[in-house]
């Protein structure tokens, strides 16, 4: 007999094929959030000691440079991607971010590492802000995503995007002082783009630089100067 299992994780499901009955058993959602404190900080992920046991979170840029240092007591809301030969785990600092990783891999021919790269280049408010402006070309300069993928994006989920919940919580990935209007990420993505850079190219390399809040426009386009020129 062949039993067929549906593990369903914060929206995403896998069929896994094993050896017993043949009723069919659903798993409810796995590992929805994770707090400890971080084991170590990689380029694309952080890892979680949880208890002894380190779990490795795949998180978009801004959630690395504000999550903290080794040592440090982290908390986050994670999504579990279940595939036939693999579990991922991918997280964020605020409920709002995670919402919209899920939702883009709603839109056929975006998977997690597509949706990571989004939120790595848009914080929540400013993704949703642009599908609901029909913003192709915004959403172009997303790695991985080419002008057809976009359109898709925008097709598929601009009637979802309007009135949701979207702004990260105080304590989020991009902090207070982030992209949204006004901010000194802001105003150095804003410079950069005027020195020739593209809008998805600042914005990672902002991201990338890791500066606190209390960072000066000065300071941000320095430090992202310097990011792009490591490349």
């Amino acid at each position: 007999m062949v039993e067929t299992m549906t593990i369903h994780a914060h929206g995403t499901a896998s069929r896994i094929r094993a050896r017993g009955a043949a009723d069919r058993v659903t798993i409810p959602p796995m590992i929805a959030r994770l707090s400890g404190r971080i084991a170590a900080v990689e380029s694309d992920a952080l890892v979680v000691d949880v208890g002894g046991v380190g779990y490795r979170v795949y998180v978009p840029l801004p959630v690395l440079a504000a999550a903290g240092q080794e040592g440090d007591a982290v908390a986050l809301h994670t999504h579990l991607h279940v595939r036939e030969a693999e579990l991922t785990l991918y997280g964020a600092l605020d409920a709002a971010t995670l919402a919209a990783f899920q939702l883009v891999q709603t839109v056929s021919g975006i998977g997690p590492r597509v949706a990571l790269a989004m939120l790595s280049t848009f914080d929540a408010t400013t993704l949703q802000s642009a599908i609901a402006a029909e913003d192709v070309d915004a959403l172009v300069g997303v790695p991985g995503v080419g002008r057809k993928i976009a359109q898709r994006i925008v097709l598929e989920l601009k009637g979802k995007v309007a009135g949701l919940p979207f702004a990260p919580a105080a304590g989020g990935g991009w902090g207070d002082g982030g992209f949204g209007a006004g901010g000194a990420q802001a105003d150095a993505i804003a410079a950069l783009t005027a020195l020739g850079y593209t809008p998805a190219e600042a914005r990672r390399a902002v991201a990338s630089a890791g500066l606190d809040a209390e960072a000066t426009v000065e300071d941000h386009v320095r430090a992202a100067l310097q990011a792009l020129a490591r490349g």
